[in-house]
């Protein structure tokens, strides 16, 4: 695993969080294992899947990836309300992964993996629906409140520029899944 980014893929565009976007997904793509088996590499969704970025091609489960310059902070602003309710209220919700990057260093400073098992409905903060002026009138953002996950499921993959032991990792994340609870509204 390595931590540069490689801005030379986006050299065609111009839109920051199209360069983000691009940049930060192929590292994931290129960079990270299965959290949940170990296998070496997770692979990429087509894009605009709702709530699902990556795949492992060994055990079949999902990620979605959030991405930020800066600290990853303790809210995470995501899109439609709707969807993400929908999305990890279902049988098929993903594991999240969260990143600081540095545009300036161009490096990963700090990537999390969340399972799925942290993800219920009172995590999710909706936001106000967007005013009757804009573009899309009426429609309604999420945040993700990740001050209320505990600290079993926030497991580091990279920390402070510093890259954790993979072993660490995927055992870390076998031990916060021996906290699921089946039922969702008994989760928290």
């Amino acid at each position: 695993m390595q931590l540069m980014l490689d801005i030379k893929l986006a050299t065609n565009y111009r839109s920051g969080s199209q360069i983000a976007r691009l940049i930060t997904e192929k590292w994931v793509e290129d960079n990270m294992f299965c959290p949940r088996c170990g296998n070496d590499r997770v692979r990429s969704f087509e894009n605009n899947r709702p709530v699902a970025d990556f795949f492992c091609e060994r055990c079949g489960h999902e990620y979605e990836l959030k991405s930020k310059r800066g600290p990853i902070g303790t809210k995470v602003n995501d899109g439609a309300y709707s969807t993400m309710i929908e999305r990890i209220t279902s049988n098929q919700n993903p594991d999240f992964f969260f990143m600081n990057y540095s545009m300036q260093e161009m490096a990963i400073k700090d990537f999390i993996v969340i399972p799925k098992i942290f993800f219920t409905p009172s995590i999710i903060e909706k936001r106000k629906p967007l005013s009757d002026s804009a573009r899309r009138a009426g429609w309604t953002g999420c945040n993700i409140l990740l001050r209320d996950i505990p600290e079993q499921g926030r497991i580091a993959i990279v920390q402070n520029s510093k890259i954790i032991d993979k072993d660490t990792a995927v055992k870390k994340f076998q031990d916060a899944e021996k906290l699921f609870v089946e039922n969702i509204e008994k989760r928290g």
